[in-house]
């Protein structure tokens, strides 16, 4: 969703700013996050369910748990965020997005994709590798008048389906109605312009004004334990994140509270009618809640978003430069991201952020040898480790006796000393049914980390927060951002890799693209100012891709996405 070096989208034309480090207070209260794994939630039972007789019981759960009661706290500010009132300022400044002052409660008067339109700026016969184009867009409403505001979310490329090539274009909102977009022409031959109306700005305003609103996303706490007479019973009741004081989950029988001490982020499930809140013992997804009026609704319709919009259709002619492209530096922390952060030819991604290297086999054994990888966040880091279990001669994964999808999993290669870690992040998480005490939060994970020049650490947080708070995303941020800091400070020579969300247009009816768009700008800001940490930009290399969005990108992308990653650890 967002970010300053590969940016999303749509971009206001405003003056770039500079950042400032962004944790100097410490947490107080704690939130909530999510992320979205494409399933059905589980039947949620209400009543206490008989199971077999069990001889004895042993205590299942995270350590100290309590009964609570909700609370009436304060709103939250900055401090409760982990950050300063200045550092909030800018970050509210570097995810601004323009749009209607008001509400727009007529369709008419909202954005169409039938009559908003793109044109080439003096298109030429001909043009040559490393010239640019300038598309224009022009947005206009169900009746055709031109839109006097910005705010509309576009994706934009320039592709050739034969050559399997594709480039990012980053979209310049004027905040009149007009966009205009530089695309890159980056390879031979031919090539054509995509301009897809992701989301209405009324839409994106309708987002905004529900950014703070939650449950937006449930999930389900299952308590096991001893019953009547010695036998052991199941209870299913509902669990969520608490966060601030209007926006603090609670319902029904109130409720065991789970508090992590160290990032004071708390976890409540209604408490359950039999067992006590120590029988906490499983974890999943629930149902979504969507908090959208029947015109709101609306206005998400299928034929309203993700829709391509008319424009100039000319084939555009590329023919060499014999100046050709500058060649980029070797990879290291501390580069930049341009726009575009590279480009597909022949399904190989050319990085313009630094040299990239193709990988072979054998080869990507002996760059991860004597190496501990730690890849940790969610399922597109899963899709990672699983990419190395096919990869590495010979690295085979252990049996921790858990699930395969939801971990945590671990894989070796003794002749190499290979080993690779995969850890899920903390609560809110949208898996299916795991243990909860293997649920921990990424910052804890991240402080037991010893670190060193033979260890790399992947991490990726967007996918499961977008349906939560961005305050509690911040706070969340600020706390990772700690533990990396503490992390460099013991071991500088430890190789950090921040793994950006990439697009996945899913579950459209909650906008799920603009907020990963978003919470990647909040990433990329937070991260900005700590030296050794290297933020990779999968956004553009996902968006720009000829195969259909998908949240778990197809292994092509993957393959490019290991063989750039592979480039900063072995140069």
């Amino acid at each position: 969703m967002f970010e300053s070096e590969g940016r999303g989208s749509s971009r206001s034309e405003r003056p770039e700013k500079r950042r400032n480090d962004c944790s100097k207070a410490f947490v107080q209260n704690c939130g909530k996050r999510v992320d979205v794994e494409p399933s059905q939630p589980p039947r949620v039972r209400r009543d206490a369910t008989v199971l077999p007789r069990l001889p004895t019981m042993r205590r299942y759960g995270p350590p100290s748990p309590k009964a609570a009661r909700p609370n009436a706290s304060s709103g939250i500010s900055a401090f409760d965020m982990g950050i300063s009132q200045e550092e909030w300022d800018r970050l509210q400044k570097a995810f601004d997005w323009p749009g209607p002052d008001h509400e727009i409660t007529q369709l008419n008067l909202t954005t169409s994709p039938v009559y908003t339109t793109f044109s080439i700026v003096r298109l030429n016969d001909t043009y040559k590798i490393g010239d640019k184009i300038r598309v224009t867009i022009t947005a206009r409403d169900h009746i055709k008048n031109l839109k006097t505001y910005g705010g509309d979310f576009f994706q934009v490329k320039l592709f050739n389906l034969k050559l399997k090539a594709s480039v990012y274009g980053e979209v310049i909102d004027h905040r009149n109605g007009t966009y205009t977009v530089d695309l890159l022409l980056p390879w031979e031959g031919q090539a054509q312009v995509s301009v897809r109306l992701m989301l209405s700005s009324e839409v994106v305003w309708i987002l905004k004004k529900y950014w703070e609103t939650f449950p937006r996303s449930n999930y389900i706490g299952y308590f096991e334990g001893p019953g009547p007479n010695g036998v052991k019973i199941r209870e299913e009741v509902d669990c969520n994140l608490k966060w601030g004081s209007l926006r603090s989950w609670s319902k029904g029988n109130c409720c065991c509270e789970y508090k992590d001490v160290k990032t004071e982020t708390v976890w409540q499930c209604d408490r359950p009618k039999q067992l006590s809140c120590d029988y906490w013992v499983y974890h999943s997804y629930g149902l979504m809640e969507n908090h959208f009026t029947p015109f709101e609704s609306h206005l998400f319709a299928s034929k309203l978003t993700n829709v391509g919009i008319a424009g100039d259709s000319h084939i555009i002619s590329v023919v060499p430069n014999t100046a050709g492209i500058d060649d980029a530096e070797r990879c290291r922390s501390g580069l930049t991201t341009p726009v575009p952060a590279g480009f597909y030819f022949q399904d190989v991604w050319k990085s313009f952020v630094c040299n990239t290297r193709r990988f072979s086999p054998s080869q990507t054994a002996g760059c991860l040898q004597n190496k501990v990888l730690y890849l940790l966040g969610d399922s597109t880091t899963r899709q990672w480790f699983e990419f190395f279990q096919r990869r590495v001669p010979d690295l085979k994964g252990m049996n921790l006796q858990t699930d395969p999808k939801v971990g945590p999993l671990m894989a070796v290669e003794l002749t190499k000393n290979i080993i690779i870690h995969w850890r899920p992040h903390g609560f809110p998480l949208r898996f299916r049914i795991m243990p909860a005490a293997d649920v921990h939060y990424l910052s804890n994970e991240i402080d037991y980390i010893t670190g060193g020049r033979h260890t790399v650490v992947v991490f990726t947080t967007v996918a499961h927060l977008v349906l939560h708070p961005l305050t509690f995303f911040v706070h969340r941020m600020a706390n990772i951002r700690q533990a990396v800091i503490r992390l460099l400070k013991r071991a500088p020579e430890t190789t950090v890799i921040i793994k950006s969300g990439n697009t996945g247009f899913t579950k459209t009816e909650y906008g799920i693209e603009w907020y990963r768009m978003q919470l990647n700008t909040v990433v990329r800001e937070i991260f900005s100012d700590i030296d050794g940490v290297i933020y990779f930009d999968v956004w553009q290399m996902t968006s720009c891709h000829y195969t259909h969005e998908n949240i778990h990108p197809v292994p092509v992308i993957i393959s490019d996405q290991i063989d750039m990653m592979l480039s900063y650890v072995c140069p």
